[in-house]
């Protein structure tokens, strides 16, 4: 009887001593920050005020999606582009090769950070570690071009359209579209929605102060998707301020995130606001964009408390004006310095 309470804590101890090693492996990311949550708080919300992956936001906690916080309650929010890596959690259909193109990451790789072999079956909901040699941003092949997979979203209670646009930073038309819907399309509890996933390989650029000329409609829009804070540089003073993308189809439309943030916005533009474009790099993720920016504040705002009333716009390359759907010669120039074309 007393052996087999021993072989039981043995397996016990060994089950814990495990779990304890392969989240110091997950765990492993930065902290940027800590957070006291507040009434109305979620992952989700957290993600988008920090500019973070929330998932990392809940492996750094070592939570997942059905973790209840509390009011009070300390959180750690990780540095964005930092730590080992990050959970997948496994969808019908697929399989190491699939993940693996999905991703951006080898599949040797992928199998071996995950201690199994290439004839491992997979289930829906098992959840695997990605990881990536430079703990980034996967640089593909060079000269290669965006590609586009589908995932598959399972609507729940309260999901719409724009709250799934900004879940996955895809443009709500583009989600309404790739289903064969309309605005109008009611959306029923367990249906199935096709998510696009759009991957964007890193380019050169010509040096380090140079950012990606990355095109807007087919690039730049799904590297900093709505909702994404970023940090934009000047390219000729270096000043850098940090920012949220809160809107904008056809370039983005950019607050500022407080009122610090404005204010050195402002010297930049020598004290005055102003509609004149300056060329500037957009630090998102990792990554480096080549754009130009205008500090006109204008229209709608969603920020509170910055000392800045509305938004201003922030374009890439071939990226368009709202207010007539053509191409600003004034702005692409400004992106071109910053890419040093």
């Amino acid at each position: 009887m007393r052996r087999n309470s021993i072989k039981k804590l043995v397996i016990v101890l060994s089950i814990v001593i495990a779990a304890f090693t392969f989240s110091q492996t997950v765990s492993a990311y930065e902290v940027a920050a800590y957070h006291n949550v507040k009434p109305g708080d979620t992952f989700w919300i957290l993600s988008r005020e920090y500019g973070v992956d929330m998932q990392q936001l809940m492996d750094i906690n070592n939570a997942d999606e059905n973790t209840v916080i509390y009011v009070g309650q300390v959180l750690k929010i990780p540095k964005a582009g930092t730590g080992s890596g990050y959970y997948y959690t496994v969808k019908p259909g697929d399989t190491f090769w699939i993940i693996s193109n999905k991703l951006g990451v080898s599949m040797d790789r992928l199998i071996e950070v995950n201690n199994m072999t290439r004839y491992t079956i997979l289930y829906p909901g098992d959840r695997l570690l990605i990881t990536y040699d430079d703990d980034k941003v996967p640089i593909l092949e060079e000269g290669q071009k965006p590609w586009v997979t589908y995932d598959i979203h399972t609507v729940r209670s309260g999901d719409d359209f724009w709250k799934l646009s900004l879940k996955y930073g895809v443009p709500m038309k583009e989600i309404i579209e790739v289903n064969g819907m309309t605005e109008n399309t009611i959306l029923k509890i367990g249906q199935k929605l096709k998510i696009p996933v759009h991957h964007v390989p890193v380019k050169p650029t010509p040096g380090e102060r140079y950012g990606e000329y990355l095109d807007w409609w087919t690039e730049a829009q799904y590297v900093w998707p709505i909702g994404k804070n970023a940090v934009i540089k000047d390219f000729y003073t270096g000043k850098t301020w940090s920012v949220r993308r809160t809107i904008g189809a056809f370039h983005a439309d950019v607050e500022p995130l407080t009122a610090a943030d404005t204010q050195i916005m402002k010297q930049v533009w020598g004290g005055e606001w102003s509609w004149i474009p300056r060329p500037v790099i957009v630090l998102v993720e990792g990554r480096k964009i080549a754009a130009s920016a205008s500090a006109m504040p204008h229209s709608v705002s969603y920020i509170n408390g910055n000392c800045f009333p509305g938004h201003f716009d922030v374009h890439f390359k071939n990226s368009t004006r709202h207010k007539d759907n053509e191409v600003s010669e004034e702005h692409q120039k400004a992106v071109k310095a910053a890419a040093g074309i």
